[in-house]
């Protein structure tokens, strides 16, 4: 499972005109899915990302979590993280999870992510979204999984 995470002070994801998600001071996640992702995977990835310190506290130290400052979370599927550019032109998607499987997966994760306590706006799986965010920093971070 992979994750790219976006600091920001709104994101919002719009599917054939009409916002479907949105959400103020938080994260964008956009999330993909592997093959042969799990449950480790899964709670591995929102265990980290509900608690990763990106926010700053009082003294302006990045020193608190989105649990910590009841921030939300905006996850939209991103398959192309699992793109594969090292032959040729064309990206290779092979390694990403097959589209059921991960749908599943996503579900899941968004699902397992407000267990933790966060507040979470989705995009839709596979549609065409047009994602607008405005930065907070910018703080981007990548998570992998397999590098746990």
């Amino acid at each position: 499972m992979r994750a790219l995470l976006q600091r920001v002070r709104s994101a919002s994801v719009t599917v054939d005109g009409a916002v479907v998600g949105e959400i103020g001071p938080g994260l964008l996640v956009l999330l993909g899915v592997g093959k042969g992702d799990g449950d480790a995977e899964l709670s591995w990835m929102a265990d980290k990302i509900s608690g990763l310190r990106i926010f700053e506290d009082e003294a302006g130290k990045m020193n608190k979590s989105l649990l910590d400052t009841s921030r939300a979370m905006l996850c939209v599927s991103q398959f192309t993280l699992y793109a594969d550019t090292r032959k040729g032109r064309r990206p290779s998607f092979i390694d990403a999870g097959p589209p059921e499987e991960a749908k599943a997966m996503y579900a899941r994760f968004c699902a397992h992510s407000r267990t933790l306590g966060l507040t979470v706006a989705e995009g839709i799986f596979a549609a065409d979204m047009k994602v607008a965010l405005v930065n907070d920093g910018p703080v981007t971070i990548w998570l992998d999984s397999a590098a746990r």
